[in-house]
């Protein structure tokens, strides 16, 4: 990790007149509203960008009465990680500002870049950290919307890709995308704020800081106007988006089944709308988008295959699969950690649920036994300590007795048959007590006599889509 000092003030007069924390607090006014009483959260790296950001935030708040803090994500991708973390929180402190350290480590798919991880990953830390009613504030410039676009264009993206970048997009805020690197720096120059340099951001193996380095100084040599029109195109990009997006919406109307969607509709519709259809769909259910090749998979022979034969199409952070009339689509996680298994192989878990009433699963699911006056369950009827086991992939439950039981179970609920490894199983000893939280014995259920502080009621959280 390397401290930079920002130039003297003066080193670029040009910029120095640009940016300003004047100048930010009427934009954050134009983006999202009065300031007053708002809550503002700064994706904080510890850079120039963000600091200049940070620190101009801080120079407003007592002026406009907002919540300020910040988040820093340390991905352990290099030694310094721990160095810049405790960079970002001296110079948060400094700033009068809370930092907190969030801890994401990377682990990247097959086939995924390690950028495009560390993106996914940092954007999950910061999305699960946000509280109700909180802006998250990115300090994404003008220079990086040319380099993102530069880039997608290289990747032969659509119009969603060259959009990718706006300046408001539900609660997260882009308020840099009118100033330049060199603004930026010039204005912690005046302040004399000194950042950190990652020293990745020299690596030209990575294709933004080649276009960086070595592209865009001669682009900028002969259109010296660049980084303007080309984030006129990105705003076009986002209206043409806009309007794409509102087409398949009112396309969608009829398509989705609870969180499927319906292979007959799609049928119906042309190959194009079909694909413009399928890209909103992923994009509402929070995935990354497919590369061409596997969208015109998803929207051809994944959608004509056989009624039976239930197909699927994976990419980096996705897997789409059919069953029946129905398209189901799921986040695929990258490796798991160490120590964790997969569903199928979990084992037998002990529950003292009358005495700890909430049962950690894997994949993040959990089991809970709470008190409820209405609830369909006797605590005097419930034995006082449990087993929870998962089906296997042939239908087996560790040995245990109950398969056609809990066949019927999974039946009634229609459930795709990937999905039913992860229903959690109650047993007491080998007599199965429970099937998720909607089959029970019939002699645990609560009578019209039983009073309403004996009722209880099982829940299951975080099982997968249902």
């Amino acid at each position: 990790m390397t401290r930079r000092a920002a130039p003297a003030a003066g080193a670029s007069r040009a910029a120095a007149t640009v940016f300003s924390a004047s100048w930010l607090g009427r934009r954050l006014r134009e983006l999202a509203g009065p300031l007053r009483g708002a809550r503002l959260c700064v994706a904080y790296s510890g850079g120039a960008d963000s600091t200049a950001l940070l620190a101009a935030l801080a120079s407003l708040r007592a002026r406009h009465h907002y919540e300020l803090r910040a988040l820093h994500v340390n991905h352990h991708l290099q030694p310094g990680a721990a160095g810049f973390a405790r960079a970002a929180r001296a110079t948060a402190r400094a700033l009068g500002v809370p930092c907190r350290v969030l801890d994401a480590p990377v682990r990247v798919a097959r086939g995924e870049s390690p950028e495009a991880a560390a993106r996914a990953a940092r954007y999950a830390a910061l999305r699960a950290e946000l509280r109700a009613g909180e802006w998250l504030l990115l300090a994404q410039h003008q220079d990086d919307q040319v380099e993102s676009l530069l880039l997608q264009l290289l990747r032969g993206a659509g119009v969603a890709g060259l959009a990718a970048m706006p300046e408001s997009a539900g609660s997260v805020l882009r308020p840099l995308l009118g100033v330049t690197r060199a603004q930026l720096q010039a204005y912690l120059g005046r302040r004399s704020l000194a950042w950190s340099e990652d020293p990745s951001n020299a690596d030209e193996r990575y294709g933004r800081n080649f276009l960086r380095a070595r592209v865009l100084p001669l682009l900028r040599e002969r259109w010296p106007g660049l980084g303007t029109t080309i984030s006129r195109s990105a705003a076009l990009a986002a209206e043409a988006q806009q309007l794409l997006a509102a087409r398949a919406d009112e396309q969608l109307q009829d398509a989705p089944d609870g969180a499927a969607l319906r292979v007959t509709t799609l049928r119906r519709l042309g190959a194009t709308d079909r694909r413009n259809v399928l890209r909103r769909w992923l994009e509402l259910r929070g995935l990354p988008m497919p590369d061409q090749r596997r969208l015109q998979e998803l929207a051809g022979p994944l959608l004509q295959a056989r009624h039976d034969a239930q197909p699927r199409i994976r990419w980096a952070g996705a897997l789409v699969r059919r069953h029946g009339d129905l398209l189901h689509a799921l986040a695929e996680p990258g490796p798991p950690p160490p120590g964790e298994t997969a569903l199928a192989s979990a084992g037998i878990r002990r529950w003292d649920w009358l005495r700890q009433p909430r049962l950690a699963l894997p994949g993040g699911a959990r089991l809970e036994l709470h008190r409820d006056p209405h609830g369909n369950l006797s605590r005097t009827a419930l034995p006082a300590r449990v087993r929870v086991a998962f089906r296997a992939l042939d239908g087996t439950v560790a040995g245990l007795p109950g398969g056609r039981r809990v066949k019927r179970a999974l039946q009634s609920r229609k459930l795709p048959p990937w999905q039913r490894q992860a229903v959690p199983l109650v047993y007491s000893g080998r007599r199965l007590l429970a099937v998720g939280e909607w089959w029970h014995l019939p002699a645990l259920g609560a009578s019209a006599a039983s009073g309403a502080a004996q009722r209880c009621r099982l829940r299951w959280h975080g099982g997968g889509e249902r």
